[in-house]
């Protein structure tokens, strides 16, 4: 079952490169569109995690570290391999995980995080993250990130397109021109994060689950989630809105925009979830 929900997302995240490729050079340009998506795909099975790592710039954890003991306790506790611990130089609290699998998984938390959580709040963040890595939710976050980066950016080429009057030049294969490229530079993104959005809410509660469970009690995680909804809309985070759902709670929160077309779910409800468990 994971592995067709990998497979469709992939196909509809191909499909809006195709399209914008399409729309940018007719034939030639679906082609070229077409072993885009191939090269994305493989690299994003491959090498989201380094992609995703490095546009943040996290430094891995030695293990003399908290977090790291933190995480190899829960990772024992929960039966899972002891995945990597990054951290994340900014100050907004937030975490993620990334990875192709549970072998191969890494946990990366923000110091603004580790400056205002306790011990038992961290463990509830941690314990969350560990919930995707063990649902194998990591690589599906990964190459959702990666591909709908790269439809962002072809989605910018349409915009730029239309300005300059670039775009398809076949007669018979030019399905609105200029209006269409600006309507492609508006909506790709939009289904690609409608995308993320439909895969994302479910996977949210079943980490808080996990989470809930694995950190010793529920109340943990949801004070932590508190804490994380209170900051996030006061501490900026230079974050790229592809990777939103990669996070445990929005990093674009104080956005109005962010806001409506949000990964997550309520931060209210995850919370009245987590508190009916205990």
């Amino acid at each position: 079952m994971q592995g067709f929900k990998t497979f469709i997302l992939m196909l509809v995240m191909t499909l809006l490169l195709l399209f914008i490729g399409g729309a940018l050079g007719g034939r030639a340009g679906m082609t070229i569109a077409l072993v885009l998506a191939g090269v994305m795909n493989f690299v994003s099975y491959w090498f989201s995690d380094k992609i995703v790592l490095s546009m943040y710039s996290a430094q891995e954890l030695p293990e003399n570290h908290k977090v790291y003991w933190i995480t190899k306790k829960l990772a024992e506790s929960a039966g899972l391999p002891m995945p990597k611990v990054y951290m994340i130089n900014q100050s907004q609290p937030n975490a993620f995980a990334t990875g192709r699998n549970p072998h191969h998984a890494a946990v990366a938390v923000t110091r603004g995080l580790v400056e205002l959580m306790d011990d038992n709040e961290l463990a509830g963040v941690i314990g969350h993250e560990l919930g995707h890595v063990s649902h194998r939710d990591i690589l599906i976050q990964s190459v959702a990130a990666t591909l709908a980066g790269a439809i962002a950016y072809m989605a910018n080429m349409a915009k730029w397109a239309a300005i300059f009057g670039g775009g398809r030049r076949d007669e018979d294969d030019n399905h609105g021109g200029i209006f269409g490229l600006l309507a492609i530079s508006i909506f790709a993104p939009l289904a690609a994060m409608l995308v993320q959005m439909a895969i994302s809410r479910s996977r949210e509660y079943k980490a808080d689950n996990f989470g809930g469970k694995v950190c010793g009690h529920p109340r943990y995680l949801a004070n932590a989630l508190r804490k994380l909804e209170s900051y996030s809309t006061r501490i900026p985070m230079d974050a790229a809105p592809a990777t939103e759902n990669m996070f445990i709670v929005s990093p674009l929160a104080g956005s109005k925009m962010a806001n409506l077309f949000s990964t997550h779910p309520s931060t209210a409800d995850r919370i009245r979830r987590l508190e009916e468990m205990e």
